[in-house]
């Protein structure tokens, strides 16, 4: 069976960024994904399409194809009165490279990397780690097969209407995914 849209695939994969390994799966668990459903980054899914088990593809994706470019809008100067925890500044967090969970204001969660610590402000950098970078993927497809109920379950359903009730099927919506 060969890679495409609908199915669930199992991959290796090792990611390289400026020369260094930067993620890879684990030997015996292999990245598992239905393809098409919007999990990774759409050049990804699409260097590996038509691929069959034990095929191996290495592949180059430009900023622009992976985590795109660094926004200079997405790093800005917080007041450090924001990083207050019950009445005293958590110090501990403003360390340059820190990662900081935090929220928009409308209460979206977003990742911020603080990048420096002034006298009154801390500049966070709300870009994606991988953003300006080139990736190099080298990738073993080792799985395809029919996707199942319990696939979709796992992956947060297949957003056709159904709400998980796949037995009492999917008016199509699912392209085959959901039976």
């Amino acid at each position: 069976m060969k890679v495409e849209n609908s199915k669930m695939v199992s991959v290796h994969y090792t990611l390289t960024v400026d020369g260094q390994i930067a993620d890879q799966s684990r030997e015996g668990q292999p990245l598992q994904f239905v393809c098409g459903a919007g999990m990774l980054l759409p050049k990804f899914e699409g260097a590996i399409m038509g691929k069959e088990p034990g095929e191996k593809v290495s592949f180059t994706l430009a900023p622009a194809d992976g985590y795109g470019e660094i926004q200079p809008e997405a790093i800005v100067d917080l007041p450090k009165t924001i990083f207050m925890i019950d009445g005293k500044l958590a110090e501990h967090l403003l360390v340059v490279g820190t990662t900081i969970p935090m929220s928009t204001a409308d209460g979206q969660p977003m990742m911020g990397v603080v990048k420096e610590v002034g006298e009154e402000t801390v500049k966070m950098d709300f870009n994606h780690p991988m953003a300006g970078k080139t990736l190099n993927f080298d990738v073993e497809v080792v799985e395809v097969r029919d996707v199942t109920p319990e696939d979709l379950a796992s992956q947060g359903g297949c957003n056709c209407g159904c709400h998980g009730d796949c037995d009492g099927g999917c008016d199509g919506g699912c392209e085959g995914g959901c039976n």
